[in-house]
C-alpha cells in the first residue's frame, strides 16, 4: 500500500507546473511514511516542503496542487494538509482487504520487494580462525549474516554468501605447534605446550586421530636442545617462544610434513565448523581459502596496484602501505622482511578479488573489536583505485550468556569454553537463532537460556510459534466439525470485519512488506522480529476476545480468511529469521 501511495505522490509531482525546470537530478523522491496516530491518517508526505525551495512557492500551496492532481483512487478516501506542508492519506477500509487477500495469493513470498533488484552484494560473515570449535559469540555473527542475507535476497538483491577461511598465517602455525605437542605428550615425552598455544580439548583430540599418520613425527630426538628458545611466560615472552617453537618444527620435521600436520588440523576444525553452520541454519555458498589468495596470484596482484598508485615504499627491508594518507595512525607492513605477505595485504587482495567477481557491494560482518580495522581496509580498496564506498562493515557485539541473574563463565584457563553447538543442544536452534537477532547488532546482547528454554509467553520465540499454531489448531478444530471454508467467501465478507481486534490486526498486516524493506535496507533485522512479536499479540488477543468458527457462514469465512493471513505473514517472517513454524505445539 505504501508503494502505491508513493504512485500516486509522484504520478502528482510530475504534473506540478515548473518541475520540469528542475530536471531528473534536482526532483526529489516522494517519501512516505507511517503516521503516529491514525487520526491524522494512514501515511504522510512531507514532499510539498521540500518542493517549497526549488519552485519558489510555500508548502501548503504546494501540497495542495500536489492533492489537485492525485486522481480519485480506491485506495485513498480522503487527502489533508497539517501543519506547515505535510499531506496526510486517509486510506479506504477496502484497500487493506484488498492487501489480506494478496497476502494468501502471494503465499510465502509475500513481503517480498525488488527495491535491490539488479544490485549484486556479497555478504561474508562469521568468517573465524579455523583453530578451534565455534563458540557462542560465532552464533551470534552468523544468525545475524544468515537472516540480513534472507531480508537481502527477499528485497530483489542478488546475494552471494561467503566464510573467508584463514588458512594461512601465524594463528595456523600456532595450531600445528599444539597439535603436533599434543601428540609427543601423548606418547609419553615429556614436553609442556607453551602458553601462547591452543589448550582446548579438541586439539587433544585432533592429535590423537592424526598421531597414526605422523609416527616418524612423534619422537623425542626432535625435541629443542634445552635452553634454545627464548624463556616462555611467565619469565619469558609468550610470542617469541611460541614463534621459536615454531621455526624450530619447521626446520626439524621439514616443511612438508608440518604442512600436513596444520592441513589435519585445518580439515577436522573446518569440518566442524561447517557441520555446525550447516545445522544451525547458516549456508554459505562459498568458503573462501585465503591461501588461495597467495597461490593464484591475488595478493600479488592487489599489491602492484597499490604500488601502481604509488602507495608504497621499501624500508628495512619490507613494504610499506602509506596508510597514513588515508588517516591511519601510522603505514603498515604489506610485505615484510621476510618476504612473507601480511594478513592486511591479504585482506586488501580478498576484497579486491570479490569487488573483481562483479560485485556492488562488500558487506562485511566483523566483531566490534575490529572497528578500527575499517577504515585501514577502505584505504587499501581505495588505493587500488576502487571506490572505498563499496565496502560496507556491520560490528556485531558481544554475547553475555544468563542463566536467571547469573552471569554464565564463558571460557575456561583451560581454553575450554561454551560451543555454539552446546548451546543449540541446550536451547535449540531456534530459539538461537530468534535470540541472536532480537536486539540491534551493534549492542551488548545478555542471551537467558532459562528464557530462551520456556515454553511461555514471556519466551517471544514460543509466544510467536504459539501465534502460528493456533491458527493451524483453529483450521484442524473446522474440520472436526465437518465444515468447510470458503476463501472467496471470506474475501466477498471482509466488510463484516469491524471489531477493533479485526481493524488492529488489518493494519499491523498491511506493514509487513514495510517492515521487510527497512529491516534489510538498515540491515536490521530486529525490526522484524519486534513485528512478529507485535503481530502476535494481536492474533492472540483476538483470538482470546472473538469466536472464529461462528454460525454466520460470511463472517466466519471473512474472519478465517483474517488469521490465515496471520499465519502465512509470521510464517514468512520467521522463515527469513531461519524459525521454523510449527503447525502444532
Amino acid at each position: 500500500m505504501k508503494k502505491q501511495v508513493e504512485q500516486l505522490v509522484a504520478a502528482a509531482i510530475a504534473r506540478l507546473p515548473g518541475i520540469d525546470a528542475l530536471g531528473a537530478d534536482g526532483l526529489p523522491v516522494p517519501e512516505i511514511e507511517r503516521t503516529r496516530d491514525r487520526r491524522h491518517g494512514d501515511y504522510a508526505c512531507n514532499i510539498a516542503m521540500r518542493l517549497a525551495k526549488p519552485l519558489g512557492g510555500k508548502p501548503r500551496d504546494i501540497a495542495q496542487a500536489i492533492i489537485d492532481l492525485i486522481p480519485a483512487a480506491d485506495l485513498v478516501t480522503r487527502m489533508e494538509i497539517a501543519g506547515p506542508g505535510f499531506i496526510n492519506f486517509h486510506l479506504a477500509p477496502a484497500a487493506f482487504h484488498a492487501e489480506v487477500a494478496r497476502v494468501l495469493a502471494r503465499g510465502d513470498t509475500y513481503g517480498h520487494g525488488d527495491t535491490g533488484r539488479g544490485r549484486k552484494i556479497c555478504v561474508e560473515y562469521v568468517s573465524a580462525n579455523p583453530t578451534g570449535p565455534l563458540h557462542v559469540g560465532h552464533g551470534r555473527h552468523a544468525a545475524y549474516g544468515a537472516t540480513v542475507a534472507n531480508l537481502l535476497r527477499a528485497t530483489g538483491h542478488e546475494v552471494h554468501e561467503e566464510y573467508y577461511v584463514n588458512d594461512a598465517g601465524r594463528q595456523m602455525d600456532i595450531l600445528a605447534l599444539s597439535v603436533w605437542i599434543r601428540m609427543l605428550q601423548s606418547a609419553g615425552i615429556d614436553i609442556a605446550l607453551p602458553a601462547g598455544g591452543y589448550r582446548g580439548g579438541y586439539v587433544r583430540d585432533i592429535a590423537a586421530a592424526a598421531a597414526p599418520a605422523f609416527t616418524s613425527a612423534v619422537a623425542a630426538t626432535h625435541l629443542p636442545a634445552a635452553g634454545s628458545l627464548p624463556d616462555d611466560a611467565p619469565d619469558g615472552d609468550a610470542d617469541l617462544h611460541v614463534d621459536a617453537w615454531i621455526d624450530h618444527a619447521r626446520a626439524t620435521l621439514g616443511e612438508d610434513t608440518f604442512r600436513a600436520i596444520l592441513d589435519c588440523a585445518l580439515d577436522s576444525i573446518l569440518g566442524d565448523i561447517r557441520d555446525d553452520m550447516d545445522a544451525f541454519g547458516a549456508r554459505p555458498a562459498e568458503w573462501f581459502s585465503e591461501r588461495s589468495l597467495t597461490d593464484s596470484g591475488a595478493v600479488q596482484h592487489a599489491l602492484d596496484k597499490v604500488a601502481a598508485s604509488g602507495k608504497t615504499y621499501e624500508k628495512d627491508g619490507a613494504i610499506w602501505f602509506r596508510a597514513t594518507d588515508y588517516g591511519d595512525e601510522k603505514d603498515r607492513v604489506v610485505v615484510r622482511d621476510n618476504g612473507r605477505t601480511t594478513y592486511f595485504a591479504s585482506d586488501i587482495a580478498y576484497h579486491l578479488h570479490k569487488r573483481e567477481r562483479g560485485f556492488d557491494t562488500l558487506l562485511d560482518i566483523w566483531g566490534a573489536d575490529h572497528h578500527g580495522y575499517v577504515p585501514r581496509v577502505r584505504a587499501g580498496i581505495e588505493a587500488m583505485g576502487e571506490s572505498p564506498d563499496i565496502l560496507e562493515v556491520q560490528l556485531v557485539q558481544f554475547v553475555a550468556l544468563f542463566r536467571g541473574d547469573v552471569k554464565q563463565q564463558m571460557s575456561t584457563r583451560s581454553g575450554e569454553f561454551i560451543t555454539l553447538r552446546e548451546l543449540r543442544d541446550e536451547v535449540g536452534n531456534d530459539a538461537a537463532r530468534f535470540f541472536f537477532v532480537s536486539r540491534s547488532n551493534d549492542q551488548h546482547l545478555d542471551f537467558d537460556l532459562e528464557l530462551a528454554k520456556s515454553q511461555s509467553n514471556d519466551n517471544p520465540v514460543y509466544y510467536i510459534q504459539y501465534a502460528h499454531a493456533r491458527v493451524w489448531s483453529v483450521m484442524r478444530e473446522l474440520e472436526s466439525r465437518n465444515l468447510t471454508w470458503s476463501e472467496s467467501n471470506g474475501r466477498a465478507h471482509l466488510h463484516l470485519l469491524t471489531a477493533d481486534h479485526e481493524q488492529a490486526l488489518l493494519q499491523r498486516l498491511a506493514r509487513y512488506p514495510e517492515i521487510v524493506a527497512l529491516a534489510a535496507r538498515q540491515r536490521a533485522p530486529q525490526h522484524l522480529v519486534h513485528d512478529l512479536r507485535e503481530l502476535a499479540h494481536e492474533l492472540h488477543t483476538y483470538y482470546n476476545a472473538h469466536r472464529f468458527i461462528v454460525d454466520d457462514a460470511g463472517l466466519r469465512d471473512a474472519r478465517l480468511l483474517l488469521i490465515n493471513a496471520v499465519r502465512q505473514v509470521i510464517c514468512n517472517g520467521l522463515t527469513l529469521v531461519g524459525v521454523s513454524a510449527p503447525q502444532s505445539m
